[in-house]
């Protein structure tokens, strides 16, 4: 049993149920809804549901597989940073936490190729390998340089919603004025959910650099607390929030012309104003524990925010 609870750690298992809500999310409440909508069109949605049921389950097993090597190369920094959570070498042996890393990616990629095989669309198998690829050397090499592994990681988790338009994405097709009207509904709400999951990702992947300095620095890592300072690494969280929080009164403004009234005083209550407490927070942040609090803050505002997909399920009239 403690070995069974020491693998869920290491997998990290509430971040794969959040991909698997956010994907569960995008295709019920927006991909399906942009298809059914239009009665008279001559398409139907490519993914079908048990093709999407194996895509989520191939984006939690690559996910899975990048947090075991994340903390099999992470093993002199967690013995600073938080030496009583350490599963690595502690509860799982090394060469099996390296073995479960490569059967996860592989049943993820063969996944992948099928469903690639399924819709006649190249793009999913390529990024599967590109993903794995992407989680293999940001743990080696990409974590420990400056910005380039937070961005890496923001990409990736853009991506667990793209992937879901590029599952609908047919060169064919893009001629047909019909098709494109329809493509053109996903493509806009992905992109809208895709840049929130980026801009939160990377304040959250610099928040846990500040969080993790002393690990950091002890291992090597150039990351940005270490390299330019906590005082100008707050500053650069604190203007992404501010250009974040920006973009969400505009899009509230947007629609309020739709009198999306609920959705207006979700926004407001649930995203914008944690948005805002997160920047106040932040500019009183000095120690490992308050950027843990804001860390953790971060996550619930993207959870909150994947959760607003469910109104434009219930005014589908605007999604035309």
């Amino acid at each position: 049993m403690k070995l069974l609870g020491a693998f869920f750690r290491l997998i990290r298992w509430p971040n794969l149920f959040f991909i698997t809500l956010t994907q569960s999310l995008f295709y019920y409440f927006i991909l399906l809804p942009c298809f059914l909508e239009m009665d008279s069109s001559p398409y139907e949605n490519i993914l079908n549901p048990g093709l999407f049921w194996l895509l989520s389950l191939s984006s939690v097993l690559i996910a899975a597989a990048g947090y075991i090597i994340n903390d099999y190369f992470d093993l002199n920094i967690d013995q600073v940073n938080k030496p009583l959570k350490i599963v690595v070498g502690k509860v799982i042996k090394r060469r099996w936490t390296i073995l479960w890393h490569w059967l996860l990616s592989g049943l993820g990629v063969i996944i992948g190729f099928y469903i690639s095989w399924k819709l006649r669309n190249p793009i999913i198998f390529i990024s599967h390998l590109v993903c794995v690829t992407l989680l293999w050397f940001y743990s080696t090499t990409f974590k420990r340089r400056l910005l380039i592994g937070n961005i890496i990681v923001s990409l990736l988790t853009a991506w667990v919603i793209l992937v879901l338009y590029a599952c609908e994405f047919r060169f064919h097709r893009f001629v047909d004025p019909v098709y494109h009207t329809l493509l053109a509904r996903v493509y806009k709400f992905a992109i809208l959910y895709s840049s929130f999951a980026f801009v939160l990702s990377l304040i959250r992947e610099v928040i846990k650099d500040l969080e993790d300095m002393e690990g950091d620095a002890h291992d090597g890592c150039k990351t940005m607390p270490i390299v330019w300072g906590m005082s100008a690494s707050k500053i650069f969280v604190g203007t992404w929030l501010v250009v974040l929080i920006a973009a969400l009164f505009v899009l509230q403004f947007y629609v309020l012309q739709f009198r999306w009234w609920w959705s207006i005083v979700y926004g407001m209550l649930f995203i914008i104003g944690p948005l805002v407490r997160l920047f106040l927070g932040l500019r009183r942040a000095t120690t490992s524990n308050d950027f843990h609090q804001l860390s953790t803050l971060v996550k619930m505002i993207m959870l909150t925010g994947i959760f607003s997909m469910t109104f434009f399920k219930l005014y589908t009239s605007w999604i035309a």
